[in-house]
């Protein structure tokens, strides 16, 4: 076929034209593939030019870019156009919006600007500059993240008073540089802090020196402002100490119920592997107990500023800000735990340390199951022992067997029960403490004086079903939740004849904590089993609910029982303890088989406060616990 002349004039008009558009795309394009590169790190399809007018690589626009990001570079970012591009001649200006994720989840966006000229025939070019990624950077300025702390929030009691607060703290500590005589210093050092009752461990000091910088800040201690104060006039002039004031988080005095509540302190190298992007150096962290447990209610969550740091004409840094995202304060933890009680508890264990033997010590309100006192000693802090310690009762755990046989009508407090020096019983022997030999008593009298053989004899009339309903009707064993670890305990099944005979006096299998008998005690004096309670606030999920009434007839001979160890029985050294009646009962545990060592045990209770004590390699209850026990009532009381 034949096209006429004007007809390929058209279509040669036609084609020219089209070459012509491309040649010329409008600058929105050239600024919407910019967008789309830079997000994507790869702009080699966009052409840039300087402020200046030269050329400039695609590739080196991008390492500067990246180069500005600086602590936000691993940050998710979006580019998006905000307006229509406005031309003027051969420049044009498009206006944009650049948003950033910050950690955290916090989203920053601001306004920005793209440059773009038509320097040459190849068309549209971005006019490259440091302020489109931020309109208030430089060339050599990068973006830099600043942490916000948050307020962390406090421990406070059932009426919401602080029991964990911010305090002014020393850190006492050595610079490698100063030090003129590292064996004097040490010497020094442990004579003045033994001064405010504080024994520092600088074994390892020498060591620590020679492998630091010569201007490090070795820590060595953080002491409260007022037990710095009174020996500050001794160890400031020491040649090689330094120190630095800092804020704590810390509860009334060092040892107050430490080891439940646990410590606030810089966090570690473990914490930030455990919890990266949470906690960074310089964060302050929870330690052990409720600190460690709650640390993120407490600690809530920081904010975070965004800013370029300058070096002013005097060569100080400078932030300028851009953004900073505010943080949100921690939420108080109320727990039930008294002042007063808690006070009274650890001045009694502290007036014990000089034993060394490890102590714990718990109160529970009788009427509620609140805890009031969690105490360890003669060191405060580690494990909480008196919640989570699984040791024999001894002969606490004839509390709870002589609810079962009452209950059971197996026995009444006045039946006699022989109490000899020792009993078979399917070839193992069992005896009692010292030798002791009652002969034919009153039940209530075998309980008083403690005596074994009386309880092996009397096992099969619990028999193991009974053994296990009357712990169960005491809550031992259980399951309830206190906010925080606790140990309920676990009793022997009483499977075969001599493993009853020891489960009935708290051998054998049975393992308990002192939280957990003190809380079969409360249900003694209350009548009924009342799961326990610390946290209140948040509570946790499942509580525990409270047990039927005890038996009426059997728990009312059973307390009579307990004020008769005090008045006649093993426990009489609390007889004229301030206050009302003392009830309770001592215990001795055997832990370990050819070992003459025995834990020392005393359960009680006084007015609405029932408690335990349990004194590690104490030897009996009445040498170690009991005293204990009488320190502890007459603090409370005074």
């Amino acid at each position: 076929m034949r096209r006429s002349t004007a007809g390929l004039a058209a279509l040669l008009l036609l084609a020219t034209g089209g070459l012509a558009g491309c040649a010329a795309d409008p600058a929105e394009d050239t600024v919407e593939a910019f967008l789309s590169g830079w997000t994507k790190g790869d702009l080699n399809n966009v052409g840039f030019v300087t402020a200046a007018g030269g050329k400039i690589a695609s590739t080196e626009v991008l390492t500067q870019i990246r180069g500005l990001y600086g602590d936000l570079a691993s940050q998710p970012i979006t580019v998006t156009t905000a307006g229509e591009t406005a031309e003027n001649g051969d420049d044009a200006t498009t206006p944009i919006t650049v948003k950033w994720t910050l950690p955290g989840g916090a989203e920053w966006s601001y306004p920005s600007t793209v440059r773009s000229t038509k320097a040459s025939s190849d068309g549209w070019s971005v006019v490259w500059e440091p302020a489109v990624v931020q309109p208030e950077l430089a060339a050599g300025e990068k973006l830099r993240l600043r942490r916000v702390a948050a307020e962390r929030a406090a421990i406070v009691d059932a009426g919401g008073k602080a029991l964990v607060g911010a305090q002014k703290v020393v850190v006492v500590g050595v610079s490698p540089e100063k030090i003129t005589d590292l064996a004097a210093l040490q010497k020094d050092l442990i004579t003045a802090f033994r001064k405010i009752d504080v024994e520092l461990d600088l074994s390892g000091l020498k060591d620590r020196v020679d492998k630091a910088d010569p201007g490090a800040f070795l820590d060595l201690v953080s002491l409260r402002r007022p037990d710095y104060d009174k020996i500050r006039d001794e160890v400031r002039p020491l040649p090689g100490t330094v120190f630095r004031d800092e804020t704590r988080q810390l509860a009334p005095t060092r040892a107050f119920a430490r080891a439940l509540l646990g410590t606030v302190d810089p966090a570690t190298e473990e914490d930030l592997a455990a919890r990266p992007g949470l906690l960074i150096t310089g964060d302050q962290a929870g330690h052990g107990g409720l600190q460690q447990k709650y640390d993120d209610t407490l600690r809530g969550a920081p904010g975070l500023s965004v800013v370029i740091a300058r070096e002013g004409t005097n060569g100080a840094t400078t932030d300028a800000k851009l953004f900073t995202s505010q943080p949100v304060a921690g939420k108080p933890v109320k727990i039930t735990i008294d002042t007063r009680v808690q006070n009274a508890a650890d001045t009694a264990l502290a007036a014990f340390a000089g034993n060394k033997q490890p102590t714990s010590l718990v109160a529970v309100r009788v009427s509620d199951g609140a805890v009031l006192a969690s105490a360890n000693g003669p060191e405060p802090g580690g494990l909480n022992t008196a919640f989570t310690g699984q040791v024999p009762p001894g002969s606490t755990f004839k509390a709870i067997s002589a609810y079962g046989l009452l209950a059971r009508d197996a026995v009444t407090a006045t039946t006699v029960v022989d109490c000899p020096k020792t009993i078979n019983v399917d070839g193992r022997e069992f005896k009692n403490s010292h030798d002791q030999a009652l002969g034919g008593v009153e039940f209530h009298v075998d309980f008083a004086k403690s005596c074994n053989t009386a309880f092996a004899a009397l096992a099969p009339k619990l028999g193991s079903d009974g053994l296990q309903q009357a712990a169960a009707a005491l809550g031992l064993g259980g399951k309830w939740d206190l906010g925080v670890d606790a140990y309920t305990g676990q009793v022997s099944d009483g499977g075969t004849a001599t493993e009853l005979a020891a489960a009935v006096f708290g051998q054998g299998s049975t393992i308990v904590s002192p939280l957990a008998m003190a809380v079969a005690t409360a249900a003694i004096a209350k009548g009924q089993f009342q799961p326990p309670k610390l946290v209140l606030d948040p509570a946790p999920a499942t509580p525990g609910t409270p047990g039927p009434q005890l038996d009426q007839e059997a728990v009312t001979a059973l307390r009579a029982m307990m004020r008769e160890v005090v008045t006649e029985g093993t426990g009489t050294a609390l007889r004229n303890t301030p206050g009302q009646p003392v009830y309770g009962k001592t215990g001795t545990a055997e832990f370990q088989t050819g070992s003459a060592d025995t834990h020392s045990w005393f359960i009680g209770y006084q007015g609405d406060v029932a408690f335990a004590v349990m004194v590690q390699k104490g030897g009996a209850g009445s040498e170690a616990a009991v005293p204990v026990v009488q320190r502890f009532l007459t603090n409370l009381n005074s």
